[in-house]
């Protein structure tokens, strides 16, 4: 069925595939909503400090 080289290809393939997909899991839900988070809380900051040297 396989070449020990084929199957070693596959595992490799396989190896990459399972990183990336685990990879694009863990910046989905905890990277780009911590990134966004900070920034909007920030921005927040940014926007009290401006009223607060308004007056």
């Amino acid at each position: 069925m396989f070449e020990f080289d084929q199957y070693l290809g596959f595992l490799a393939f396989l190896t990459i595939l399972t990183i990336g997909f685990w990879l694009m899991i863990f910046l989905l839900t905890f990277v780009i909503p911590y990134w966004i988070g900070g920034a909007f809380i920030e921005r927040m900051k940014e926007i009290k400090e401006a009223k607060k040297a308004k007056r």
